[in-house]
């Protein structure tokens, strides 16, 4: 593992619950005598808090864990979003889309359209595709067409180091995950597009993520080929569920970390409750 760098992301939307723990203990265990990042997704500047970074940072060392200094934000990452956005255009892959999510569903409800699911939910019908980038109004989306940026660069690949260990390639990524949103109306990026572009500039030899983020790893691999980016190892580990098998949100303020700090649970037992 000597040399590995690997990065821990999380959103300051919310309190860190179990599956963030397991999340970054993964992460801080896989750098091994490499370097394990920590990166503030902030991009969400309407639902970001300083006081939800500030308690990602208490809860990760009461955790017993370090990193580098300064930490990324991607609010201060605007230049190179739009570069890498205006790149993508300049290779005609990209165009506006004005549809919400209302429009996608009432688009998908005709009785000769299917509905099919891609990493973000319902993937797009594709009503909007053909406008050019030029007529974008300032609330719309920007989108990447699969299918074009598919053909340009083919099959996509990369090495799985996690749970389905191997290599994994995906050659019909317009079916499977759609036309990713790379913009979001009052964002100027989008996840995909940030993470590919921040994974990048911070040297990640190993993204660990969750298992959820399986899908879009492809399209992230197509999306690192086309902006001439090195694809890192990927390592998509298990998530920790609820009592009914259901994903932990930040929302389960009964799962937080710093509601268990606050009843005297010790770190060591954490790590016994998520299994690490």
């Amino acid at each position: 593992m000597a040399g590995r760098v690997t990065r821990f992301a999380p959103s300051p939307t919310g309190p860190l619950h179990l599956g963030h723990a397991f999340s970054a203990l993964t992460v801080w265990q896989r750098a091994g005598s490499g370097t394990a990042l920590l990166r503030i997704e902030d991009i969400d500047r309407g639902r970001c808090r300083p006081e939800w970074e500030a308690q990602i940072f208490d809860d990760l060392h009461w955790l017993g864990l370090d990193w580098p200094r300064p930490v990324m934000r991607q609010s201060t990452r605007g230049a190179a979003y739009r570069d890498a956005l205006e790149r993508l255009g300049e290779l005609g892959l990209t165009y506006p889309c004005r549809c919400s999510r209302a429009d996608i569903r009432a688009a998908l409800s005709a009785p000769q359209e299917g509905v099919s699911l891609g990493p973000d939910g319902i993937i797009y019908p594709g009503t909007c595709r053909g406008r050019r980038v030029e007529e974008a109004g300032p609330d719309e989306a920007i989108r990447l067409d699969m299918a074009r940026a598919q053909a340009m660069v083919g099959r996509c690949g990369f090495h799985e180091t996690g749970p389905l260990e191997g290599w994994h390639e995906a050659d019909d990524l317009a079916a499977t995950v759609g036309d990713l949103v790379l913009a979001r109306r009052g964002f100027g990026t989008s996840y995909h597009l940030a993470v590919v572009v921040d994974d990048a500039a911070q040297g990640v030899t190993e993204v660990v993520r969750g298992e959820d983020l399986f899908e879009a790893t492809a399209a992230h691999v197509l999306l690192q080929r086309l902006l001439g980016l090195p694809t890192p190892d990927y390592h998509h580990h298990r998530l920790i569920r609820d009592e009914a098998g259901k994903r932990l949100a930040k929302r389960e303020d009964s799962r937080a970390i710093a509601k268990y700090r606050a009843e005297g649970i010790t770190p060591r037992e954490i790590r016994a409750m998520v299994g690490f």
